[in-house]
């Protein structure tokens, strides 16, 4: 849609297109408190700038509404309104070793049991070999730390959600 047709939604409506870009229901609530926007780039640094005043709990319940790199299962079942998008955000993982997905799938469960959400990370443009890397990597990073890493990793999603509502 254009940006003029996501100025032009009616405020439910809106409130459920930008849901699909991020699922934190304070940030959906206060960006669509912010439209009409003039321009896109002025909708990216609305979007932006209201991430990054939210509190951890918004943050980690963005996190939810993604499925676990990998899983697609997940992708199919829990997360069908956004499959798509996240498909094709993780599409090479669909061309991984079953070594890779086994060690991205333990990986992932360490990464929850220790941090208490899923492994958060922009997949697009990634293969599995260099998401399983970046989870590696990220693992011994401590809470504060991980969270404000996976904040902004989310901040990225975020980005290139909206980009897709706009151009779809």
């Amino acid at each position: 849609m254009t940006l003029s047709e996501l100025n032009s939604l009616p405020t439910p409506s809106r409130a459920e297109a930008l849901g699909k870009c991020c699922g934190a229901t304070a940030w959906v609530q206060q960006l669509n408190a912010a439209f009409p926007v003039a321009d896109a780039d002025t909708l990216f640094q609305q979007a932006h700038d209201i991430w990054y005043r939210l509190a951890e709990a918004d943050w980690r319940e963005a996190f939810t509404h993604h499925p676990k790199i990998g899983d697609v299962n997940s992708l199919k079942e829990k997360f069908a309104s956004t499959s798509t998008w996240a498909e094709g955000e993780q599409g090479a993982v669909k061309q991984a070793s079953q070594a890779t997905l086994e060690a991205l799938a333990a990986g992932n469960d360490a990464y929850e049991q220790k941090f208490g959400y899923i492994f958060i990370v922009c997949a697009t443009g990634k293969s599995a070999d260099e998401m399983l890397a970046l989870l590696q990597a990220r693992l011994p990073n401590s809470p504060t730390q991980e969270i404000h890493v996976a904040m902004a990793e989310q901040d990225k999603i975020t980005r290139i959600r909206l980009e897709k509502l706009l151009a779809a």
